[in-house]
């Protein structure tokens, strides 16, 4: 039996180390699955934790691609590691998988997006908030590429829709001192927030939006929402208990989700690890993209770029996110939205969703806050 090794590159301790371990959970799942199943090749995992230090990332990667032999990488979580590495990934001949939601504005050929981007999280949020919650909004971002460039498009959106960013504000990922942004929040008193900050400075301002709510009603979530396009099952652990309850997400997989097909992967799931075990979009993606990966090499009998793409773009390929059709032109999948309220139970409720869409990582064809008319409103 031939063996083919695959990186996997997520920081598993540091800021955002919650999202690192459930990415880490769910590829080791999936080689469980593949092992039991008899797949007639052996996908070997090459481990690297950089604990979130951007140099790391690139002693990692240089390691795994030059000396242990991987061609494929599923790994970085945030858009700084995913750009600092790929140079290395193009250097090496390498392909990186990359399954997180991110901003856009990117396609490469060594690069395989399965993590949707902002025509896939962003404007259907805003199709979806808009009429319904009023376009006077605040923006908090993390002070890195993730934020800035998040928050840009969305002051374009708001613009052209005729709306108004009232406040705008940074924070690095590992500060938890909001007290300026509450602040603020205050004085400018928006319809709603988009919170585009990531790990403890995301987990610190739900807590202390909870706290202004109960001296302000006006903050409460059903009157002014805190939206993100990347909080999970796997971090609401981290944050203070009861506090995120009736705030919004968006992903391209939620727990929840009703189809016999996720119902058999969550009874899976819990016969591995337990009744309790949650499953969010990154374990679920991870799983997903090391599942592709086998059958690809698997196929092709090689690991390289050139044959693993030829697999991915010759038609879809069901996964538990769904059937994956990656676009030939710009590697990105085409995925589904889904937007969750935030339950009592540490999960979501599903209130709207909208079937696979296909991506526009440069918004060529996508026109601003168009109301989708296939946006399935459930609540």
């Amino acid at each position: 039996m031939k063996t083919f090794r695959v990186g996997i590159l997520y920081s598993t301790t540091g800021p955002y180390g919650a999202i690192g371990r459930d990415c880490r959970a769910g590829a080791e799942f999936a080689i469980e699955e593949l092992e039991k199943a008899g797949s007639p090749v052996r996908i070997e995992l090459v481990f690297g934790d950089p604990a979130g230090q951007p140099e790391r990332y690139l002693d990692l990667i240089r390691t795994m691609l030059r000396d242990e032999g991987c061609r494929n990488v599923i790994g970085t979580i945030t858009s700084l590691s995913r750009k600092d590495v790929i140079p290395l990934v193009e250097k090496y001949d390498g392909l990186l998988w990359y399954i997180c939601p991110y901003e856009g504005f990117e396609a490469n050929e060594n690069v395989i997006y399965t993590g949707a981007c902002p025509n896939q999280h962003l404007i259907p949020l805003f199709d979806y908030m808009l009429p319904r919650h009023g376009k006077r909004v605040y923006l908090a971002g993390a002070n890195y590429v993730w934020g800035w460039e998040m928050n840009r498009l969305a002051r374009e959106l708001l613009l052209r829709a005729g709306g108004a960013v009232l406040g705008e504000r940074y924070l690095p990922i590992e500060e938890t001192d909001v007290g300026l942004l509450i602040t603020d929040l205050e004085r400018h008193r928006p319809d709603f927030i988009l919170n585009n900050m990531v790990g403890p400075s995301s987990y610190a301002f739900l807590a202390a939006v909870k706290r202004l709510a109960e001296r302000d009603p006006a903050f409460a979530p059903e009157r002014c929402p805190v939206l993100s396009c990347d909080l999970t099952e796997c971090e609401l652990g981290e944050i203070e208990p009861g506090v995120a309850i009736g705030q919004l997400s968006t992903a391209s997989y939620f727990e929840s989700l009703a189809s016999f097909e996720n119902r058999a992967f969550k009874q899976r799931v819990a016969a591995r690890f337990g009744a309790e075990r949650r499953v969010s979009s990154f374990f679920a993606g991870a799983y997903a993209a090391v599942k592709l990966c086998a059958e690809a090499v698997s196929e092709a009998d090689r690991d390289d770029p050139a044959s693993v793409r030829g697999f991915l773009h010759a038609r879809p390929r069901q996964t538990v996110l769904g059937a994956l059709a990656i676009d030939p032109r710009t590697n990105h999948a085409a995925l589904p939205f889904h937007l969750g309220r935030i339950n009592e139970r540490a999960g979501f409720d599903i209130i709207a969703s909208h079937g696979a869409i296909a991506a526009d990582p440069y918004l060529v064809g996508t026109l601003p806050i168009q109301h989708a008319p296939h946006l399935r409103v459930v609540q």
